[in-house]
Order: C-alpha cells, then sequence, then structure tokens
C-alpha cells in the first residue's frame, strides 16, 4: 500500500514541479509590471510562495480519490472512482428528502436555524410510504467492497475545507442511498481525507455543518475515521508513513529548484503530517 501511495503522490508533485519550473514558471519582471505596488511593498519570494501554492493546490483536487482507490484495492479489497449506484425509492421518501433539505437551508421566518441530525432525519424519511416508485441513479465519488465481509460502501469525499453547495448535494446523495428499496449498499458516508482543526470535537469549518452535524453525526469520516473504514485497520498509519517517507525529497528539490536556495538545517521531525 505504502508503494502505491507514493506513486500516486510522485506522479501529481513531478507534474507540479514541471509545472512551476517549465511551463509556468515565476516571472519576477513580469510580476513588477503586473504589480508594481505589490512588488514595491513586498518582497519578491513571498509572491513567488504564493505563485507555487495555486499550482500546487489545484492538481491536488482529485488526488484524495486516486489515494482513496488505493486504498480500498489494497485493503478492502476494490475500490473505484465515480460510480453509479442505481436503485428504486417510493415517491414520499423522495419528497421527504427535499423536505428535509429545505428545512435546513431555509428555516422558518422569526425561528432559528435548525441545526442537522441525521438519526432523525433518516428516521422520518424512511418512514415515507407510497405506492409509487421512482428508479434513482446516484454517482458516488468513491464506491468500495470489503471482499472478505462482502460489504459495499459509497463515500462523498471532499476536500477537508468544503463549501456549502456542494456538502448539500452530497447530503442529498447519501440520503437517496439508505432510502433504496431494497438497499444497494451497506454504509454510504461524507468523508474528509484530513481535519485541518485537529480532533474531530474541533473541526469548526462552518459550511458543512449547515448539512451535517461534523462532531456527532455517524455517517460523517474525518481523517483517520475515513481511511480506516476504505483501507481497513491500519490504513490511516501507512498513509502517514509513506507521505512522510518522501516529503523531505520534495521540500528538498522546492529548495532548490524553484526557490533558488539551500534547504535550512531542521529538525527531522519538522513537517511531518
Amino acid at each position: 500500500m505504502k508503494e502505491a501511495i507514493q506513486s500516486v503522490i510522485k506522479l501529481v508533485m513531478e507534474r507540479v514541479m514541471n509545472k512551476v519550473l517549465v511551463e509556468d514558471p515565476f516571472v519576477k519582471e513580469e510580476h513588477k509590471a503586473k504589480r508594481p505596488l505589490y512588488a514595491a511593498l513586498v518582497p519578491d519570494e513571498i509572491f513567488k510562495g504564493s505563485h507555487f501554492e495555486r499550482r500546487f493546490v489545484t492538481p491536488f483536487g482529485d488526488v484524495w480519490e486516486k489515494l482513496a482507490i488505493v486504498a480500498a484495492n489494497k485493503g478492502l479489497g476494490y475500490g473505484v472512482k465515480g460510480y453509479n449506484i442505481a436503485g428504486n425509492i417510493n415517491a414520499e421518501r423522495l419528497r421527504r428528502i427535499q423536505e428535509v433539505l429545505n428545512d435546513l437551508e431555509h428555516p422558518e421566518k422569526g425561528k432559528k436555524r435548525i441545526k442537522p441530525d441525521w438519526d432523525k432525519e433518516l428516521n422520518y424519511i424512511l418512514e415515507g410510504k407510497s405506492e409509487k416508485i421512482i428508479p434513482v441513479p446516484v454517482r458516488c465519488d468513491v464506491y468500495a467492497e470489503d471482499k472478505k465481509k462482502h460489504k459495499k460502501y459509497a463515500f462523498e469525499l471532499k476536500a477537508p475545507l468544503p463549501n456549502s453547495d456542494q456538502t448539500k448535494v452530497s447530503k442529498e446523495k447519501i440520503l437517496k442511498l439508505y432510502s433504496m428499496q431494497p438497499r444497494q449498499i451497506d454504509g454510504a458516508y461524507y468523508s474528509l481525507p484530513y481535519n485541518p482543526f485537529g480532533k474531530r470535537e474541533n473541526y469548526s469549518w462552518a459550511f458543512p455543518a449547515r448539512w451535517f452535524d461534523m462532531k456527532n453525526d455517524k455517517v460523517v469520516l474525518i481523517g483517520d475515521e475515513f481511511w480506516e473504514k476504505i483501507g481497513g485497520l491500519g490504513t490511516y498509519k501507512a498513509f502517514i508513513d509513506a507521505i512522510n517517507e518522501i516529503g523531505e525529497e520534495y521540500k528538498n528539490r522546492i529548495y532548490r529548484e524553484f526557490l533558488g536556495v539551500e534547504p535550512p538545517h531542521t529538525n527531522l521531525e519538522e513537517g511531518k503530517l
């Protein structure tokens, strides 16, 4: 698993390095011509760093999904991204799904916004009965199968600081997956690859909190919870070890090849995940 994880990261990092060194390097003269005020007040190195950051963050948009597939294939046994799941949902359940989402998005006039409560919402939706059955397709970000336990899982995998619209769409998908008759999966989850706030109880990004109780909803997986679920026990440690093992190499290359300076002599433990 470690080697597979590293191959994904190395491929992306090589593309980033080629981008910032060959295809789209930071040109000091161009920066000064476009932003003379900024260039007069702020050292070029600051903007050179932001130039790198923008070209680093964008390619990593779909890396999490690729890493999740690696974890699933090496751990549970099977994983694929962009997977379509089709099933039947009765009309009343579909109506109740929209009702729940509308209530979360638009509170009644003069009343406080309703707080999300996964168990309460899902129980209400599953109580919906109707003779009218509607075929519904759901395309999940990541689909995985535990080959030993014969379990099927769907994951909506988003960046650690997702926006509100993305989260609403994900919640609707997950509610539909749990509402299918018969159910096509054993579990569906709203997942974040890591927690920028440290512990789960400290997660405080407001936008997804409009749709999920990010600290308590069992359908939410953050950081190690996600990696252990999709790859099995030990996956999170394997992921962290794999990234840290190649991190120093790329840091040194960025110092020398992009910034044009020698890497500082630091404690080897600094900067590790």
